[in-house]
């Protein structure tokens, strides 16, 4: 069990900031009730946190290569710990937002690229592997406890106990520090390159935030954006800012290398294809599962009307087969190969999709609910388990730190894209399914139309219908148009997210692309000692 301490401490850091999120994701209603806000001021919080670890995920890579990746890693728990204890006393939104989603997010960028990099330092060959299973493991069962857990204590006494317990964690982790081993650094330490990491932040900030605001200011024609240009929406000229400045951050990265000088990233890494493929799956996972995660909440809470616990207990089996799975295929890739495993992994992920398509219904059933979300959780822990392997393992020792702000920066930049890009898709479709249910409503009055229209160029919110009941009572509409625009809104929630969960369905069969470098397994090979999984995935690539 000595040998295992080491990864039961690193492995609670991972399982502690992914309880996080799944809290949050739980919590949406109430934080809504809580701050007397919107479902899209929530996703935007949840959005800047994921956004904000990736951006600076490659700094924290590079700084745990500058002063040591085990010295960051406590420094970070400690940033993490303080996000964590204002979280927990947050009088508004904006103090959420501040110490949830920037000192928490800085926190996390510093702590993980090191955890990453710490694991493959302390591991070796088949234990190794086996390192990487039980870190997506715990990756699992932080999803797993976080919806019951934050759904029980939302529901009972307040979300804000969560992050008051995260503190008592990051305390309790600090204390057996000790155990955590570094290798002494051998030669100079690197230099931060302040210019290069500016620039991908802010080129990833950019990118993010159009796509976020999309749904409020529309992709071409504009909605309600606070300037235009050209007469267009902003959201595409966002985007378009934030690939061009990474475009910038790419041609210094490859100056300050043919110059001599140290970069934020070694820009060689990407052209190993299994590093590259892994770091596209990661991507991809982490779009899908923070996009469904995002939506199905909405589902269950706004739509259904269930409190944050009943919404965790029917998250439940996603999580428990997460855990399972990730644990159980840890050691699959050596026989099948990470390639079968993930490609395995991207089916079960469409098939579970396609079922809970088929489930979202005004009245829910449980049961079937319940089967397409243990689906979903047998590929996503399928994924778990093969991909921070085949990335640390594609690398040599020097680069693990670098490698493992590429991996995070990956998995964030996914999560952030998920909870925008979904979350946009989702208010954009109910508001063209509810615009159309409108204008085609025969029991509505012109004079009605007239006033949803008018409302709906303020913009839509994701809501129960007693509100949209409670709106339209007063502005005078007569009873029957009242029951009619409430019918047509609530068939619209139910496009809207049908639209959104379909969008992550295309985005998983769109990820077999990226899936032909990943490494094809050593099965049947003599193992030579000493031979670690760095070998296999540079030897099996195809």
């Amino acid at each position: 069990m000595t040998h295992w301490r080491a990864l039961i401490v690193l492995g609670t850091a991972q399982f502690l900031m992914v309880l996080d999120t799944s809290v949050m994701n739980v919590s949406i209603s109430q934080l809504v009730e809580d701050f007397d806000t919107e479902v899209t001021a929530i996703q935007a919080v949840i959005t800047l946190y994921s956004l904000v670890m990736a951006a600076f995920m490659l700094i924290g890579g590079r700084l745990g290569d500058i002063f040591g990746r085990r010295r960051l890693f406590l420094l970070g728990l400690v940033v993490y710990g303080i996000g964590s204890a204002l979280t927990a006393v947050a009088p508004t939104l904006w103090v959420l937002a501040l110490g949830w989603s920037v000192i928490e997010g800085l926190g996390a960028a510093m702590v993980l690229p090191a955890m990453a990099a710490l694991v493959a330092e302390s591991y070796r060959g088949r234990d190794r592997a086996v390192a990487y299973g039980v870190i997506g493991g715990l990756a699992g069962a932080g999803i797993a406890v976080g919806p019951l857990l934050g759904g029980w204590v939302t529901t009972y006494l307040t979300w804000r106990l969560v992050f008051a317990g995260e503190v008592v964690v990051v305390a309790a982790v600090l204390c057996f520090r000790r155990v955590i081993k570094e290798s002494p650094r051998t030669g100079p330490a690197p230099r931060l390159d302040g210019v290069g990491a500016a620039l991908a932040a802010a080129g990833l900030a950019l990118g993010v935030l159009g796509v976020l605001q999309s749904g409020t200011w529309g992709w071409v024609q504009p909605a309600n954006p606070p300037f235009t240009v050209l007469g267009f929406a902003p959201t595409l000229f966002v985007i378009g800012a934030g690939v061009l400045v990474l475009a910038v951050f790419l041609h210094w990265e490859r100056r300050r290398e043919a110059q001599g000088a140290e970069p934020l990233v070694h820009l060689p890494l990407l052209k190993k294809p299994a590093l590259r493929s892994g770091l596209m799956c990661l991507l991809s996972q982490n779009l899908i599962l923070l996009g469904l995660f995002f939506t199905i909440p909405l589902y269950l809470q706004v739509v259904q009307g269930f409190d944050a616990f009943q919404t965790g207990l029917r998250l439940l089996p996603v999580s428990v087969t997460m855990l399972a799975a990730s644990v159980i295929a840890s050691r699959l890739g050596r026989v099948a190969g990470p390639r079968r495993v993930v490609r395995g992994a991207l089916v079960t992920l469409a098939a579970a999709i396609v079922w809970l398509l088929a489930t979202i219904d005004p009245d829910i059933d449980d049961a079937q609910f319940a089967g397409a979300m243990a689906l979903l959780g047998v590929g996503m822990g399928l994924l778990a388990s093969q991909l921070g392997n085949v990335v640390q393992s594609s690398v040599g020792e020097e680069e693990r730190s670098e490698v493992g702000g590429l991996q995070f920066t990956a998995q964030n930049l996914g999560s952030a894209l998920g909870t925008a890009l979904i979350g946009s898709l989702l208010i954009g479709a109910l508001a063209h399914a509810f615009t159309t249910q409108v204008e085609d409503d025969a029991r509505l009055s012109a004079e009605a139309r007239q006033q949803t229209s008018t409302a709906l160029e303020a913009g839509i919110s994701f809501v129960p219908t007693d509100q949209v009941t409670s709106a339209a009572e007063s502005v005078g509409l007569p009873p029957p148009e009242v029951d009619a625009l409430t019918d047509s809104y609530a068939s619209s929630q139910l496009d809207g997210l049908k639209a959104a969960i379909l969008a992550t369905g295309g985005i998983t069969v769109a990820s077999f692309l990226v899936t032909g470098h990943l490494p094809t397994g050593t099965a049947g090979r003599p193992k030579q000692p000493g031979t670690d999984e760095r070998a296999d995935a540079a030897d099996s690539t195809g």
